[in-house]
């Protein structure tokens, strides 16, 4: 039981939390810059979140995106990531071991 509360604080206490932003360069003559990630085009002037999460903005001369969700990163193996790109969250949690019992179902 000791363990299993350890494990859970270990998965809940992240030792890194990652997130980051990308730019692309763009000509001042272009009116649309287009999301690399929804493939969608919005006009120069105009901020926007897509669907994974990043905050972006069309500007005159280029297009940035920043991650509006921090990320996970180093936490221990035994736990993973649940991302919910509706809200823009995430949980982890320890992964349980499963194992078949009974029957196996087929030919």
């Amino acid at each position: 039981m000791r363990s299993a509360v350890f494990g859970l604080f270990l998965c809940a206490v992240l030792p890194l939390v990652n997130a980051g932003c990308f730019s692309a360069e763009r000509k001042s003559t272009e009116k649309f810059c287009q999301d690399s990630v929804d493939k969608t085009w919005h006009p120069t002037g105009s901020v926007w979140r897509n669907s994974k999460c990043f905050d972006c903005n069309c500007s005159a001369d280029s297009m940035r995106c920043c991650d509006a969700m921090e990320r996970p990163v180093n936490y221990p193996e035994k736990c993973q990531v649940e991302y919910d790109y509706t809200t823009c969250t995430f949980e982890v949690f320890e992964k349980v071991p499963c194992s078949a019992t009974g029957g196996v179902l087929g030919k």
